[in-house]
């Protein structure tokens, strides 16, 4: 593994700490890093934490900012925390109206004269390598593009072997056209594609996502696969995506990983899924 994503919000600044505590064994060459801007922590009271999806977060309250100003000072603080020199990646995080609502177009304009301007800085000054958004939708990914020069964007919920037409006709082509590589943030629809009963961060499932998932996994044991190996392979396969951030939570889901990502998975899976209409036509699949 030499590709480690996080974000201050992620623990309420907890898990860049703990990046922060291992790290600092590792020789910064072998790794790629990738954290998140948008939000300013300020520490607070316990008793002041506001409710979060977190597990015992730290003592931190956070506000939405997407100003020049902003982004420095979170990157800065990303940087004491993690205890790096610079940072490989930064991503504009949940800039997205299903994150802040209909404050989107407020939030764009402000990130389109601050955040983004100011990335292109830093990455000129050698701060950090490369910049991009961080967003579970397409449409923030495309806004960024007509008005800035993002180099990678973490694509989280809008290509899996479950869900890309939308992706394959309006996302990729765009992305390519513009130089800009994608990194997978939802390759198994949060764990959807893996048996748990949430999609895309959410408990309610789309109608027929059921019956698609469970007829890929019956063809898949045909070639001795899991839909798991093929939706790894699936993701990798689209020239625009240069990693997948599959998620695990225990050591073995590592290694399943690992063990699908040496797969040897037959064209004629592919094929047999397409003659289906399992998958899209225009879809890239491994040759």
């Amino acid at each position: 593994m030499r590709y480690y994503d996080t974000s201050p919000w992620y623990g309420l600044t907890k898990s860049e700490r703990r990046f922060g505590a291992f790290l600092q064994n590792q020789t910064r060459e072998d790794f790629i890093f990738s954290t998140k801007v948008g939000r300013l922590f300020t520490e607070v009271p316990e008793s002041e934490v506001p409710p979060t999806m977190w597990k015992a977060p730290l003592n931190y309250d956070f506000k939405h900012l997407y100003t020049a100003d902003a982004v420095k000072k979170s990157i800065e603080e990303s940087l004491q925390r993690s205890g790096l020199d610079y940072i490989d990646i930064v991503y504009v995080h949940d800039l997205s109206e299903d994150q802040v609502g209909d404050r989107y177009p407020y939030f764009l304009e402000q990130a389109t004269k601050g955040a983004f301007k100011a990335l292109s800085q830093l990455r000129d000054e050698g701060v950090i390598k490369a910049w991009g958004m961080g967003v579970n939708k397409i449409e923030p990914i495309l806004d960024c593009i007509d008005v800035a020069d993002p180099n990678i964007c973490l694509s989280a919920t809008q290509y899996s072997i479950l869900d890309h037409e939308d992706a394959v006709d309006r996302l990729l082509p765009a992305v390519k056209k513009a130089g800009v590589k994608l990194v997978s943030g939802a390759g198994y629809n949060s764990g959807f594609i893996a048996g748990r009963e949430r999609f895309n961060y959410k408990d309610v499932i789309p109608k027929g996502m059921h019956k698609k998932r469970d007829r890929i996994s019956t063809i898949a044991k045909k070639y001795d696969l899991t839909i798991l190996d093929a939706a790894l392979h699936f993701v990798l396969a689209a020239d625009e995506f240069a990693a997948i951030i599959p998620g695990s939570s225990r050591p073995e889901q590592v290694k399943s990983n690992v063990d699908s990502l040496q797969k040897n998975i037959p064209v004629d899976f592919w094929k047999e899924l397409k003659s289906e209409g399992l998958i899209y036509e225009k879809a890239q699949t491994p040759e």
